[in-house]
């Protein structure tokens, strides 16, 4: 954020009905590559979370920090941890986009294999007990009693969602790749149906949730890729991304080391946590890799034209990683047991 930025932004917390004190300082946080993450400081040292989207956004739905507040504040009181709002701005004269300012939540994120080795080993098993209870509280939520029935469709979310990425892919893409139209002609053909509707984060993992040193989690962040649709695409999200002790990393992933459970068992916890069939979690957990490959190609894109700010990101091993991605995917996807849709 630009000095003139930072100092309008100033202005605008200092008229809301909030104890801040401006001139302020911010820092870009977070490991995020859509909606950009800065806590913001006033002169005091009290500190706040400002969200706003990335300069010349190519995917305008999961950008929407309109859309975003709307949602954290149909969650808040609700079963779902959410920070506390202070207020949107809408204006784009005070820092060129809108932004959203909410409470800054004291907590660790895992994200990394780093992360995840120094969280204490013996909150490790109660972090992804309360993971897993998080993701049942958010597929439980009754949407319409919290006024997010508006949301959008409900039906048909997984055809959508092969729909929407293929064609978010190609809108981004100025290369050839193959294996994503391959891999998504595969999961068409083998969708299967939509047993569970609810709630959908889009994005649910450790990296997150700002947890607790004693496994608790204090709040689960980043909702602008959340809809309405099939619950279980979380589950798939979840577990395709979860890496195990000596597996190599399909994403960044904490979870490789000691303590924490496999990913058949936080399938199993998941199970448990909501009584629901988890037969086909197989086809899930492709569709996620394929999807992240769709969302990776736009993540490369936007850094290698700069839309993301200075940064070390290393753009090159993020063009490679897509097609790894769309591979894993292709390996993922089952051979047999699921019934498609009809």
């Amino acid at each position: 954020m630009h000095d003139a930025e930072l100092l309008r932004a100033s202005r605008w917390l200092s008229e809301q009905e909030i104890p801040f004190h401006g001139p302020a300082r911010a820092a870009l946080i977070g490991d995020g590559r859509s909606n950009l993450t800065y806590r913001v400081e006033d002169t005091t040292g009290r500190a706040y979370i400002l969200r706003r989207p990335p300069a010349g956004s190519a995917l305008p739905q999961a950008h929407d920090v309109e859309r975003e507040f709307s949602v954290l504040t149909s969650l808040q009181g609700s079963q779902v941890p959410v920070p506390e709002l202070f207020g949107l701005c809408t204006d784009p004269s005070v820092i060129g986009a809108p932004f959203y300012v909410m409470e800054y939540v004291a907590g660790t994120v895992l994200t990394t294999n780093d992360d995840g080795a120094s969280y204490p080993v013996s909150a490790r098993a109660a972090a992804a007990e309360s993971l897993v209870d998080s993701l049942g509280a958010i597929h439980e939520l009754d949407v319409d009693a919290i006024g997010l029935g508006r949301l959008g469709r409900r039906e048909d979310y997984l055809p959508r969602q092969l729909a929407r990425w293929r064609r978010q892919f190609h809108s981004v893409s100025d290369r050839p790749l193959p294996i994503i139209d391959e891999v998504w002609s595969r999961l068409s053909a083998t969708t299967p149906p939509q047993r569970y509707t609810g709630l959908v984060h889009g994005d649910f993992r450790f990296g997150n949730l700002l947890l607790g040193e004693d496994g608790r989690t204090h709040a689960v962040l980043d909702w602008e890729l959340c809809a309405l649709g099939d619950t279980l695409s979380d589950l798939g999200w979840l577990t395709a991304l979860w890496r195990e002790a000596g597996e190599p990393e399909v994403s960044t992933s904490p979870t490789g080391h000691p303590g924490y459970p496999t990913r058949n068992e936080v399938i199993a916890l998941y199970e448990a946590r909501t009584g629901r069939d988890v037969s086909d979690i197989e086809w899930y957990q492709a569709f996620a890799l394929w999807r992240l490959a769709c969302i990776g190609e736009g993540i490369y894109v936007r850094y290698r034209d700069g839309a993301m700010g200075a940064s070390e990101f290393d753009v090159v091993a993020q063009r490679d990683h897509v097609v790894d991605l769309a591979e894993a995917a292709a390996r993922r996807l089952p051979r047999k047991g699921i019934t498609p849709r009809s």
